[in-house]
């Protein structure tokens, strides 16, 4: 308990700072983030094969553009482009040419869908931080993502007798997905009405929100599946009690990319 403390006080005082900054000491936090990410995907061994050097170096550059996809000189972002998807899809080619097999389509997908999938929620942190008031809308998302996780955590360890789906995290249950999402609802409303917005509409709020909410617990459940399959606890121990940068992030990425969807959908009909 007390390491597991000590690691959440030394990473608030590192990205507590990163975070009020914003501009470029943001985004390089954040490629910083998707480095050390990469860095615990590339190494599991029962998603894909021991990636070649050259696919891993090419694989770091397509994330790092990914993530900074859309940017200018002033460092202000326009979102994900073709061309950064694109150049991850180039991940596939070095698999045609492998005649050894070492790199086989089969780790090309999968490290092409990470990069993708990683990349833009790296990227959308950026996007909506660099927006006006986009700390506040960046908090938000934390805050559904930190108070669904707790408090499911918590009633279900209290209460819980019904498993979600055991067979991907044998210790969630229906109880605590439920009353996460309460909490990670009710609350995270009640700060976007006071301090991002009142203008929209609050059914439109309650919505929006309960969907990120179970969207963040599909995104627990799926990094966990990977963890599962690859047959390890954590991604990595950078953070001694809590695991590694996947394993903080799991939730967030699922929530992030749901709400720049829902956000456009709503822009569509307004």
């Amino acid at each position: 308990m007390k390491q597991r403390v000590i690691s959440a006080i030394v990473a608030a005082i590192i990205v507590i700072p990163i975070f009020l900054l914003g501009g470029w000491v943001f985004n390089l936090g954040v490629v910083a983030l998707g480095i050390l990410a990469y860095l615990e995907i590339v190494k599991l061994k029962e998603s894909h094969g021991t990636l070649p050097n050259n696919v891993r170096i090419i694989g770091l550059l397509c994330l790092v553009l990914t993530i900074l996809s859309g940017f200018d000189l002033g460092f202000s972002s326009g979102g994900i482009t073709y061309l950064a998807i694109g150049t991850a899809i180039l991940l596939l080619i070095p698999a045609v040419f492998d005649e050894k097999e070492k790199y086989t389509t089969r780790d090309a997908f999968y490290l092409t869908g990470f990069i993708t999938i990683v990349g833009t929620f790296l990227n959308l942190l950026i996007v909506v931080r660099n927006q006006l008031n986009g700390q506040w809308v960046l908090l938000y998302l934390v805050l559904i993502a930190v108070l669904t996780d707790t408090f499911a955590y918590i009633i279900g360890s209290l209460i819980g007798k019904h498993k979600l789906i055991p067979s991907v995290s044998p210790e969630k249950s229906v109880e605590g997905s439920v009353a996460g999402s309460l909490v990670g609802t009710i609350i995270p409303v009640i700060y976007y009405q006071m301090v991002i917005s009142s203008n929209l509409n609050i059914i439109v709020v309650v919505i929006m929100t309960l969907v990120l909410s179970i969207l963040g617990q599909v995104g627990d459940l799926f990094f966990s599946k990977i963890k599962r399959e690859n047959k390890i606890k954590d991604f990595s121990n950078i953070m001694p009690g809590h695991g590694g940068i996947l394993d903080r992030l799991d939730s967030l990425t699922f929530i992030t990319v749901g709400y720049a969807v829902i956000v456009s959908i709503i822009n569509l009909l307004v």
